[in-house]
């Protein structure tokens, strides 16, 4: 093909833009190797795309239209025809702002697109945003309606008739602690407020007995392993025995077989129901 007419036939804007299939950026690769004429129109087109591109540039973004207007609709100023006036000759250049103004509309078009592209991955976003804060308040409201209902079924349990307050006082070099336990026979359970009780160091864990006192005989009714994680400090603990005492101790990890006294930081006797 003739590389005239290869110029002419707009392919090689064509391959300014990047829209050419790999074969036929193969050949236009070929064409310039062959003919530095064509080499040399690719090397224009660029220059004029570079520079119309700098001209409205993203940074100008206030004057964008105006300066495309003004480049594309540009006019020499008219002389007055009464006038003798001399005619020079200018060589027009090939390639002018008319003959980019697709350009410029695929820069402008461009432009558009990413700014909708990024609008919709905002509200995407915000979408996103609005369903987690949503899903969280939901859990919230289960969490407390769930919390209500054990609050009134532990009020509930606490104001039966024949419940059993046991006191626990603090002991020994624990005289600031304190616990309570209420008794209730009628289902074998205890329910347990320790809410008196200072954090276990590491590796320590409160155990709770339940003794017997002629003789005495204490047995245990469990460790209170989720302590720290328990913010009410309530916990119900099945006590089948016929229990005349309740004492807590401080224990290794896992409980003891029988209580080290010297860890006793609560005890107090049971009384007779109601009191």
């Amino acid at each position: 093909m003739d590389y005239n007419a290869y110029i002419e036939s707009g392919i090689l804007e064509l391959y300014i833009a990047g829209v050419l299939s790999e074969e036929e950026n193969r050949e236009v690769y070929d064409m310039m190797l062959k003919h530095p004429e064509v080499l040399q129109e690719v090397l224009e087109i660029e220059a004029a795309v570079l520079k119309l591109t700098a001209a409205v540039s993203p940074g100008e973004t206030k004057q964008l239209f105006p300066n495309i207007k003004k480049r594309i609709n540009h006019i020499p100023p008219v002389h007055d025809t009464k006038k003798e006036t001399k005619v020079v000759t200018l060589d027009k250049p090939r390639y002018d702002w008319l003959t980019y103004t697709g350009w410029a509309a695929a820069i402008l078009f461009g432009a558009g697109l990413l700014w909708l592209l990024n609008t919709n991955n905002d509200l995407e976003n915000r979408v996103v945003q609005q369903e987690m804060v949503n899903g969280l308040l939901e859990t919230q409201v289960a969490d407390a309606k769930n919390n209500l209902e054990s609050t009134m079924q532990l009020l509930t349990s606490l104001r039966a008739k024949d419940i059993i307050s046991v006191p626990l006082a603090g002991q020994g070099n624990f005289q600031n602690t304190y616990a309570k336990v209420y008794w209730d026979k009628t289902n074998d359970k205890i329910l347990l407020d320790a809410q008196g009780l200072p954090e276990p160091p590491r590796g320590k864990v409160y155990q709770v007995w339940s003794l017997t006192l002629s003789p005495l005989t204490p047995t245990s009714l469990g460790t209170l392993d989720s302590f720290i994680q328990d913010d009410n400090k309530i916990f119900s603990i099945d006590n089948a025995l016929e229990s005349e005492a309740f004492g807590i101790t401080l224990e290794p990890e896992g409980g003891s077989p029988g209580p080290t006294m010297e860890q006793l930081y609560t005890l107090g006797a049971v009384s007779s129901p109601g009191q």
